[in-house]
């Protein structure tokens, strides 16, 4: 239903916001001019996975095979610098950051996603 695609929507994209935070927390280089910023990268982000990111890997697919996948990690950095060039107050110092805060924005995304399994939500209804 409806509801159940929204609700899974905003599980993955609350899960998106806290990564870019946790990463903002271990890197000094990224952070964030205000609340609303954190949101809209969340929401910038999870766009830019979804739609942009398939294609890059596509295209870069001998280079990740070479490299055995770790090209991927570069991708993932290079998609965070995006969203940080798209947003003013969302903020990625320096190539070396983006790859960081890449990898911890995946590891914790992978351990909430785990935990919460937003796709696996179950919503039963008991009349009485």
């Amino acid at each position: 239903t409806m509801a159940y695609r929204l609700l899974i929507l905003l599980v993955k994209l609350a899960v998106n916001a806290l990564a870019l935070l946790v990463a903002a927390q271990i890197f000094h280089k990224i952070w964030f001019d205000n609340q609303q910023a954190t949101i809209i990268a969340a929401v910038v982000l999870a766009l830019v996975n979804t739609y942009l990111r398939p294609l890059v890997v596509i295209l870069t697919l001998p280079i990740n095979i070479l490299t055995l996948g770790l090209f991927t990690l570069v991708i993932n950095a290079l998609m965070l610098k995006l969203v940080s060039w798209l947003i003013p107050a969302f903020h990625v110092e320096g190539f070396w950051t983006a790859v960081g805060g890449a990898l911890v924005i995946s590891i914790v995304s992978c351990l909430l996603n785990l935990f919460l399994r937003p796709d696996r939500v179950q919503v039963r209804v008991y009349r009485a």
